[in-house]
C-alpha cells in the first residue's frame, strides 16, 4: 500500500510540470498589455511599466520566467499578482467557500444520483425508471445557468425558500442552491451510470447463483451487485471534484459567491497570470489528491482490486 502511495507521489511530479507549463505558455502568451486600465484612463508612465514588469520578470525569456515561478512554487509561494496581492492569500480566504460549494455539491449527485440510479435500475421498464431517464436526459439538455437563473428567480424570489445570492452571515444556507445547481449535471449522469451498471450486474451469474442459494433480492443486490456497479460511479464522482472546483465560475457568478471561481474569472480578464496559473496551480494538485484518494477507495468496494 505505502510503495503504491509512494509511486502514484511521484507520478504526480511530471504531470504537475507538464500542466503548469501548459497554462503558464497559454496564460502569458495572451496578446494585451497586463498595466492597462492600472493607472485610470491614462496610459501609465514609461518608468511605472519597465519596473512592473521588471518586478514580474515578464521580459526574461519564458523558460527563465517559468523556472523562476516553479521555484517560488516548491517553496509554497505562489506568487504576488499584479495587484500587489500574495495569491496564496487570496486563495486562502476563497477556497474555503468554493470548497464548500463543491463538497455540497458532491453530497448532492452522490446522495440523489445514486439512489434515482438504484430505484431505477431495480425497477427496470417501469414508470419510475422512465421518471429517471427522462428527467436526468432533460437536466443534462438544460445549460447549467439557466438552470441557477430558474431556480434563483422560483425558489429565491417567487417562494423565498433560499437565498438569491450569497449571504456571508449565513453561508451554509446560501450554499445550499447554488450547490444544487453546480452539481445538477453531475446528479444525472451519476444516476444513469449507477443505473447502467446496476442492470448489468443483476444479470451476473453471481447475482442468480446468490439468489438461487437462499440470499435475498435485497441482500444480494446491496452486498453484491452495488458493490461492483459503484466502481465506476466512484470513478466518475472523483474526476468530477476537479471539474466541480473549475466549473464553479459560472455558478459564482450567478448567485455572486466570493470563491475561487471569481478570483480566476478576474485574472483571466484582467490578463493576470499570476492570479490565473496559481489558482489552477492549486486546482491540479487538489484533482490528483482527489483521484489518489479514490483508487485507494477502489480495493473497499472491490477485494479483488489490489495496490501491493
Amino acid at each position: 500500500m505505502y510503495k503504491y502511495i509512494l509511486r502514484r507521489m511521484l507520478q504526480m511530479v511530471p504531470v504537475i510540470i507538464g500542466s503548469t507549463f501548459i497554462i503558464f505558455w497559454m496564460v502569458f502568451s495572451m496578446p494585451g498589455d497586463p498595466t492597462a486600465g492600472m493607472c485610470g484612463d491614462r496610459p501609465c508612465a514609461p518608468g511605472f511599466v519597465k519596473q512592473f514588469r521588471l518586478e514580474h520578470n515578464l521580459d526574461d525569456p519564458f523558460p527563465v520566467q517559468y523556472a523562476k515561478y516553479m521555484g517560488n512554487v516548491v517553496t509554497g509561494d505562489l506568487g504576488t499578482n499584479f495587484r500587489q496581492i500574495k495569491v496564496s492569500d487570496e486563495l486562502g480566504q476563497r477556497y474555503p467557500i468554493t470548497g464548500k460549494l463543491a463538497l455540497m455539491a458532491i453530497v448532492f449527485e452522490t446522495v440523489i444520483g445514486i439512489i434515482a440510479g438504484i430505484l431505477s435500475g431495480v425497477r427496470k421498464g417501469k414508470f419510475i425508471d422512465n421518471l429517471v431517464l427522462v428527467s436526468t436526459l432533460f437536466v443534462i439538455s438544460v445549460p447549467v445557468f439557466v438552470i441557477g437563473f430558474l431556480l434563483q428567480f422560483y425558489v429565491g424570489v417567487k417562494l423565498g425558500l433560499a437565498p438569491v445570492t450569497y449571504q456571508a452571515d449565513h453561508p451554509t444556507r446560501s450554499l445550499i442552491m447554488p450547490a444544487f445547481v453546480l452539481g445538477s449535471a453531475s446528479i444525472a449522469y451519476v444516476a444513469r451510470l449507477t443505473r447502467t451498471n446496476l442492470v448489468e450486474n443483476l444479470r451476473a451469474d453471481y447475482v442468480r447463483t446468490a439468489v438461487s442459494k437462499g440470499l435475498t433480492r435485497g441482500r444480494a443486490i446491496g452486498v453484491h451487485a452495488m458493490r461492483n456497479s459503484l466502481v465506476p460511479v466512484v470513478t466518475f464522482i472523483g474526476a468530477d471534484f476537479g471539474g466541480l472546483l473549475g466549473g464553479a465560475i459560472v455558478t459564482e457568478r450567478i448567485f455572486n459567491i466570493p470563491g475561487v471561481g471569481g478570483f480566476l474569472y478576474q485574472g483571466i480578464h484582467n490578463h493576470d497570470g499570476v492570479s490565473v496559473v496559481g489558482t489552477v496551480t492549486v486546482l491540479v494538485l487538489v484533482f490528483l489528491l482527489v483521484n489518489l484518494f479514490v483508487d485507494l477507495l477502489y480495493g473497499v468496494l472491490d477485494p479483488r482490486i489490489s495496490h501491493d
